[in-house]
Order: structure tokens, then sequence, then C-alpha cells
């Protein structure tokens, strides 16, 4: 969750120096090279032919998805508003996860699960004064494909290693994220500032990556649905950096969000599995 909170900023940075489809692109080839790198130092054999549907699911979902519909939005949303649309993602992921996994929690689980989606969504109609905007319609859009990839994700890192999960998942879509970087640097200006290698490297190292190598493996553990609870507070920590770093001045309403969603995590933590 820690990881994936500087996701927001990183993409804002990398966005200085780089087109929306030459960032998505690009994460996903540095980040194929990193997990290829780590898939041949392992000597890891191929996945059977029976795990790569939930390995695709991963690949469109957390590697194509996701990073391209959220960059889309961040070219005209705040880090901060961004952050707090994405909270609905836990209730989203445990919906997928009930349908995919046959997962069954409790119903104090779903009360806080629907109490933090349902303060996320209130946010974000006072925000764009009761109707979504073409930015909250990406994020939607990502968190949809997004929670496909978690459930499957999780259900995967059951039968492998959640580190070969995300690796095998990148290099999946390896194809598809070199044509999409071929085809749009010479589209899109490039200028290669500090900020934006930084972010970039951040978005490839860690948000596609190495953060999935420990998300993966937490949600073996304990449960896909369970687990996706505790990315409720993934919206504080990204308005702390959000305030910090990029010096952005959230609504007034924001944090009472955020502390609500806080909230919401408790109950599904504390709630019977």
């Amino acid at each position: 969750m820690l990881s994936f909170s500087f996701s927001f900023p990183a993409t804002v940075w990398a966005l200085d120096g780089f087109g929306p489809w030459t960032s998505t692109g690009l994460r996903g080839v540095l980040a194929a090279l990193v997990a290829g790198t780590c898939l041949v130092a392992g000597r890891v054999p191929v996945p059977g032919r029976r795990h790569w549907p939930g390995l695709l699911v991963v690949a469109g979902g957390c590697v194509i998805g996701f990073p391209l519909l959220t960059t889309l939005a961040l070219r005209t949303s705040s880090t901060a508003h961004s952050a707090v649309v994405i909270g609905l993602l836990p209730l989203a992921t445990a919906i997928a996860s009930v349908a995919r996994n046959g997962e069954r929690p409790s119903r104090p689980f779903w009360y806080g699960a629907v109490a933090g989606a349902a303060a996320v969504i209130g946010f974000t109609l006072e925000q764009s004064h009761g109707r979504p905007t073409v930015a909250d319609l990406y994020l939607f859009g990502a968190l949809l494909v997004c929670s496909a990839g978690y459930a499957e994700g999780g259900r995967l890192a059951r039968h492998m290693p959640g580190w070969q999960v995300i690796a095998w998942g990148v290099v999946a879509a390896l194809p598809a994220t070199a044509v999409v970087t071929a085809l749009a640097l010479p589209s899109e200006p490039v200028h290669l500032t500090g900020r934006a290698v930084a972010g970039m490297l951040y978005v490839a190292v860690v948000s596609q990556f190495c953060g999935f190598v420990v998300w993966y493996r937490g949600m073996a553990a304990i449960g896909v649905a369970r687990a996706s609870q505790l990315q409720l507070a993934q919206p504080l920590a990204t308005l702390l950096w959000s305030v910090l770093l990029m010096g952005e001045h959230p609504s007034p309403v924001t944090p009472f969000t955020a502390l609500a969603v806080l909230l919401a995590i408790t109950v599904t933590q504390r709630a019977r599995a």
C-alpha cells in the first residue's frame, strides 16, 4: 500500500517529461526488463497453460489498463482528488474476488467496505458538483480493470510466488507496451528532466513490479477481500505526498473523507473473514 501510495505523484512527475501514452508504454517496458532479469536469474520455468488466462488478466488490468487510464486522468485531475476516487478500488476488488475466487466475507466486512465506498462517491460528487468529470470516468474505468487484475493475481499467488505472478504479468504485456512506446515516442515530445526521470523509474520499478511482489504475497496470505481493504489507507498516504511534495491544496472536505475511509478499514479488518 505504501509503495502504491506514491504512484500518482510519481506519475505526475513522469508527465513533466513524457506524454501519457509514452509514459504508460515505457513504464511497462522497463518493468518487463527488471522482471525478465529476475525470472532468468532465478531460472523460473514458464507457467503451465492453465495459469496463462489469469496472467493475461493481470497484464491487461494492472500493467496496461490501470496505468494508462490513471495517467490520462492525472493530466487534468489533481493527485489528491484522484487518490480519493481510487479509494473505491478495495470494494471493487472484494466484489471481483467473491465472484472469481468464491470468498465469502461476513456482513460487518461488507458494511465497512460499502461505507468507505460511499464516502468516496460522496466526495467525488461534491468535487464535481453532482456530475463526474472526464477524469473521474477514466478513474472509474481504471479501478474496474485493476480490481480484476488484483483478484486474479491474488488467486494465482496461491499457486506460485507472488513475485512470479507480477513478473510474468509484465512480461506477458511486453509486446503491447513495446508497440505503444514505439508508436508514442515519435508523436509525443520528450523532455528529460530530473523529476520526469525519477517519476518514470519509480512507476516502472516500484509501482509496476516491486510493490506487487509484496501485495500479491499478502493477498495470498490473508485473502484477497480482506487484503484489498487495507488499500483504503492509500488515499491518506497519497494526500500526504501531494501536500508535502506536490504543493497541492486539497479541498477542506478531503481530510474528513479520508478519515471516514480509515474508519471503514478498521471495520473490515476486525470483521470475521
